[in-house]
Parts: C-alpha cells; structure tokens; sequence
C-alpha cells in the first residue's frame, strides 16, 4: 500500500497494491501492521458502515465529539463519489481546511479521515456503494455536523447545487462557527 500524507496532518490518501491477471483482481484492501506503520498511527477499528446512494446525494459533513469521536477509514466499493476530511482541531494551523479525494470503485484509493474531522462525501456515478470503517462505536448525543456549503470552507463539491440531494437533517447543520466543538 502506499501511503499519501495530505495537507491535513494525519489524513491520508491510501492506494493500494492491486494485482491482476486474467481471472480479474486480488487486493488487500486492509492489515492492521500496515495501516499503523504507514500512518503512524495507532488505530483500532471496531465497527464497519455501508451506504447505498444515487447520483447527486450529499451525505455530511459529520463528526462525533468528545470520547465518541471517531476516526474513518472510507473506500468505495462501486460507483464514484468526492469524498471530503475538515479540519476541526480548534489548536490546528489547518482548522477550517478541507482535503478533497475521488474514490471509486475502480481507483479502489481510500481515505484515512483521523479523530478531529468532520466528514462527508457527494455521489457522482448514477449510484454508489460507499464503505468505511470506524475506531469508536457510534453514539447519537455526540453527533456533530457543519452544513456543506458553510462559506468559511468554501468547499468546491464540483457538483451543480441545485442536483444535490440532502437529508433535512443535513440541510440544516450549522456553520463551523456555530458547529458543536469536537472536544
């Protein structure tokens, strides 16, 4: 696997070894070793997520707080989507910064997104099989989130905003400003 630290101190694009041959493909797609030494991170994940999605839906941007806070490990598994990491830390010199990556299907690239970070993704295939991993159980009082257009961010979503299709919940997060504090 290769390991691409981003501007994002401790995101990291993931590319991995793909080998093919006529059958089709064999990919270790995660090993825990490998993970910590090339993120030099110790990271434990302890629960895995799905989502089915049409072209168009934006999920995000979402975060857990305090000891409920999580990290991600997303890839997807058919289909394409802009998969999105904001910097949350409130000490960082990249608060308010975001890293964009294309995942797909076939780039079969994830996306590390650590503890501190609100997350989200937009569709752009007519459908898309997202996964990821977490390394902290889910918990509903400690839900976060930021509205996808918060103009401090100012995310390029390279979609056209009238074809987003947004959860209610969604549609009406608050700005960074007003975000509930990660810690």
């Amino acid at each position: 696997m290769n390991f691409i630290p981003t501007k994002l101190e401790g995101c990291f694009i993931i590319e991995p070894k793909v080998i093919k041959d006529e059958r089709g493909y064999f990919m270790e797609s995660f090993n825990e070793n490998t993970f910590q030494k090339g993120t030099n991170q110790k990271v434990h994940f302890v629960q895995d997520n799905q989502s089915f999605s049409s072209k168009g839906v934006l999920r995000g941007l979402h975060y857990q707080t305090g000891e409920h806070a999580q990290a991600k490990l997303v890839r997807v598994l058919q289909g394409e989507v802009l998969d999105i990491a904001v910097d949350i830390r409130p000490e960082s010199n990249t608060f308010g910064e975001y890293v964009a990556a294309v995942l797909s299907g076939e780039n079969q690239t994830q996306f590390f997104v650590p503890r501190g970070f609100a997350h989200g993704f937009l569709v752009l295939s007519e459908t898309a099989t997202f996964f990821y991993k977490c390394d902290n159980f889910y918990n509903k009082e400690s839900e976060g989130g930021i509205i996808f257009n918060d103009p401090t961010i100012a995310i390029d979503w390279q979609f056209p905003t009238v074809d987003l299709l947004i959860s209610d919940k969604d549609h009406y997060l608050p700005t960074i400003e007003n975000a509930k504090k990660i810690w």
